[in-house]
């Protein structure tokens, strides 16, 4: 099993199977970034003010969360995403259960001096920050 096809084929918990979850808590593994383009604001969302200076940190954490290319671009995955609307891209780090995509977020809001949590593996830890 690839790396790069684990992450894609997972794309909910229901899709999680027992060799998966074998694969993310006992073996390092590359890590993918999943970014979906939306057109409009989705009623679920989250306001969170930040100043220049929070958005500009926040920007380049994610920015410096991509693997890039001797040209300095992203790396996508050609055709690999679920929908037209999102995309994988090749990312820096490693993922498991102690390190999740929520930790990885909560980081971020972190070193950017916003409201963060100690650790989080689940998003209801930050949520709960800006509800």
């Amino acid at each position: 099993m690839g790396d790069e096809n684990f992450y894609i084929n997972t794309p909910t918990w229901g899709d999680l199977t027992f060799g998966n979850a074998i694969q993310v808590l006992f073996f390092k593994s590359t890590t993918l970034m999943h970014v979906t383009r939306y057109e409009q604001r989705q009623n679920n969302w989250i306001e969170i003010k930040v100043s220049n200076e929070e958005l500009k940190k926040l920007n380049d954490y994610i920015l410096g969360s991509f693997n890039q290319d001797q040209n300095g671009n992203k790396m996508i995955l050609e055709s690999k995403g679920y929908s037209k609307t999102d995309d994988f891209y090749k990312a820096k780090g490693s993922y498991s259960c102690f390190n999740t995509c929520n930790s990885w977020i909560n980081f971020g809001f972190k070193e950017s001096g916003l409201k963060s949590c100690y650790w989080t593996p689940f998003d209801f830890g930050l949520m709960k920050k800006y509800k």
